[in-house]
């Protein structure tokens, strides 16, 4: 009754899977009647049900029925140079297992790619192992594809006309509702008493939580190679960073003309957010650009405050400029492509914007292409499983020898704990749907119009509850429907079901010990790695620059900071990010902030040249002193952050830090306590003093965020 309740109203997951279900039965079974009953050509009819099974039923690509739809059509092709493949090397064990081999890692690391060709990979699997079993035949090769082809039309028609999808926002909209946020922002910051109220404050950290991957739907994420996905995920960065820094702005001091007090340049954030906002909504560029706000940005750096408390307001409204001005760069790229790559400024921090789609790819596979990406060890983990299961499945003569491998595709797990546990759930389901399938067997004899009634029906209940109930429920009703399939085909007895069940058992076998030998912790400890990395480079970054700041004039400069390293982990982060966003049957729940820690890195390296470039003579001794021990204190909160990040069972929660507090012995390492009060500024501070102190009140900003991800996952960890 619940899951009528559910099915009427439109709510909880039991819809959708009902929507899909109907498509992929409605397709799958008028391409089999059709050819079977209407033309004769069984050849034709099994691939015709498989093609529509596979890329509907076994795959698990993102997206509404239209969007799943335009995938399935530019995949049209490759199914058929894979059911080619798949009937020409099956005239040996030896080259259908090298071809399963070779091909299935192919498909596999095209996982890389972003998250529907990862859901699609399983299914293009499919489209191999079907035709590269025997009885080897190439001369029916036509009629193979036939049904191919046709599986799949009726399958895109299906997805694109039946019961269509209420599309969920898109990342642009929810970016455009994040720049729109920090307009508001920044206006309410305009008035008197210029800050934000708390209910503003929550509304604009509601809206940037809004842009992590989490609260993502996977089909809207950005997580491809091409230019305009990755400015649509640096545009996500720079709207949640520009939230933040609009947060924490100090008031200015009281009595200021409105010119001292910056309140001309929040004017034109407001303006360069509100036409963010229009452009990513409208995809056309609004009449108002961001040049006001870089002449504004310009004379507010090349004219400082006198008074300390102007100084230091001055240096955050610096950070909420160059976030504005990010902002609306990785938005126009977003929406223009190429076409706005020759305006990028700064161009480091768009490095993407000067190549095609060729050298974007060829960067995207090349980072994947070693043992530290997620995707290329979960190619060699399934290539290696395929392998090994087409390898028993032709020495050992199996019959349906290719349900074996359907098992290690469809119960395959990226962590040996989430495999063992769905193997064990499946083995009983197929066991009872075993049971089921050779009653039915043994009760309906050769009685073919039971089984033509039967089969739209259990393959609707099959892709209705499976994805919902699991892989127990998913197992044992397709065992029902293949065996009423090959009931139409062919003479059968009841003992195809117990055929099934020892095809699965072997190949659930082969993917468990290929699981257990191939990486078996999944994606989490990659990412862990590359983002510690990351932040164990930003830390050296804090400390180098500030020593390149406080350095006194007349002795030898230290060494500046390495942006080159921080650009390289940042990359390896993002990756693993991309990575981790495209892996499907993740936990569900919060888990720690990643894209913060992204975050960190970007601004690390933004503020690093910020700094620098503010230079203003010989800092005084005192001043020098507090540079280099809030520097110290952000350093070691990172390192402690990327050990967290390394070895999160490990580690222990990162410290909040206060702003500046008094030097330790050497003035270096000594962590402040939580809510420490910020000491005066020195009276005669420069502007590099206060540029520095923003930078780093910016950094401990960043950290909060990872430190409130980690609590939440440990929080949801422990219910």
């Amino acid at each position: 009754m619940r899951a009528l309740g559910e099915l009427r109203t439109g709510t909880g997951a039991l819809p959708a899977a009902a929507r899909r279900a109907v498509r992929t039965t409605l397709a799958s079974c008028t391409g089999f009647y059709v050819f079977l009953y209407g033309f004769d050509r069984p050849v034709s009819a099994v691939y015709a049900l498989f093609a529509a099974v596979s890329l509907a039923g076994l795959s698990r690509i993102p997206g509404t029925g239209r969007q799943r739809a335009a995938v399935m059509a530019r995949l049209l092709p490759v199914a058929v140079v894979l059911v080619t493949l798949g009937t020409f090397l099956a005239v040996r064990t030896w080259s259908a297992v090298a071809g399963m081999a070779v091909i299935g890692f192919c498909v596999a690391f095209s996982a890389a790619a972003g998250p529907r060709p990862a859901g699609a990979a399983a299914g293009l699997q499919l489209m191999y192992i079907l035709p590269s079993f025997p009885p080897y035949a190439p001369h029916t090769l036509d009629e193979r594809l036939a049904g191919t082809v046709t599986g799949l039309i009726l399958l895109i028609a299906a997805e694109a006309l039946v019961l269509p999808d209420h599309r969920p926002p898109t990342y642009a909209q929810r970016a455009a509702d994040a720049a729109a946020e920090a307009a508001r922002c920044a206006a309410a910051l305009e008035r008197p008493s210029h800050l934000l109220a708390a209910a503003e404050s929550d509304r604009a950290l509601a809206t940037a939580g809004g842009l992590r991957a989490s609260m993502v739907p996977e089909a809207e994420r950005p997580a491809g190679p091409g230019l305009r996905e990755r400015a649509l995920a640096h545009t996500g960065l720079a709207a949640r960073t520009l939230l933040a820094r609009l947060r924490d702005l100090p008031a200015p001091p009281a009595g200021r003309w409105p010119r001292q007090a910056g309140l001309d340049l929040l004017g034109a954030v407001r303006e360069s957010a509100a036409g963010t906002a229009v452009l990513l909504r409208s995809r056309q560029t609004p009449a108002a650009d961001s040049a006001e706000l870089r002449r504004l940005r310009a004379r507010n750096a090349a004219a400082p405050a006198a008074a300390p408390e102007s100084r230091r307001r001055q240096a955050a409204l610096l950070e909420v400029a160059d976030a504005a001005l990010v902002l609306r760069t990785a938005a126009d790229l977003a929406v223009r492509g190429q076409v706005a790559a020759g305006d990028v400024e700064p161009p480091a921090a768009f490095w993407y914007a000067g190549h095609n789609s060729a050298v974007l790819w060829w960067h995207r596979i090349v980072a994947h292409t070693g043992p530290r990406s997620v995707h290329f060890q979960n190619a060699v983990r399934i290539a290696l499983a395929l392998a090994v299961a087409r390898t028993v499945a032709g020495v050992g003569s199996l019959p349906h020898g290719f349900w074996a491998m359907l098992a290690v595709l469809s119960l395959t797990r990226t962590t040996a704990v989430q495999t063992r546990a769905t193997v064990r759930s499946a083995l009983i389901g197929t066991s009872l749907g075993a049971l089921a399938a050779g009653t039915v067997l043994a009760l309906a004899g050769g009685t073919g119009v039971v089984y033509m009634i039967a089969l739209p029906l259990l393959m609707l209940a099959a892709f209705t509850i499976g994805p919902v109930r699991g892989a127990g429920w998913a197992q044992a009703l397709f065992t029902l429907v293949v065996a009423v399939a090959f009931a139409q085909l062919s003479a059968v007895t009841w003992r195809l079901a117990g055929v099934r069940f020892m095809d699965v058992l072997i190949g659930s076998a082969i993917g468990l010990v290929c699981g257990l030998l191939a990486w078996p912790r999944g994606a989490h400890d990659e990412l862990g790695r590359a983002v510690a990395g990351l932040l164990r480079a930003a830390a050296d970054d804090v400390e180098a620059t500030t020593a390149a700041v406080v350095a006194p004039r007349g002795l030898p400069r230290p060494p500046g900071p390495d942006a080159h390293r921080v650009r390289i982990t940042l990359t390896m982060a993002e990756s693993a990010y991309a990575q981790y966003q495209s892996e499907t049957q993740r936990p569900a729940g919060p888990g720690q902030d990643w894209h913060a820690a992204v975050m960190t890195g970007h601004h690390v390296l933004w503020g690093a040249g910020r700094v620098l470039d503010a230079r203003d003579g010989t800092p005084a001794a005192r001043e020098a002193d507090e540079l280099r021990a809030y520097a110290a204190r952000v350093a070691a909160r990172l390192r402690q952050a990327a050990a967290g990040a390394d070895a999160p069972r490990a580690a222990g929660p990162i410290g909040r830090l206060g702003p500046p507090g008094p030097p330790g012995p050497g003035g270096t390492r000594v962590p402040a306590a939580t809510g420490a009060p910020r000491r005066a500024a020195p009276p005669d501070a420069g502007f590099a003093y206060y540029t520095a102190t923003a930078w780093l009140d910016a950094l401990t900003a960043d950290l909060d965020l990872i430190e409130s991800g980690r609590v939440a996952a440990a929080s949801h960890a422990t219910r």
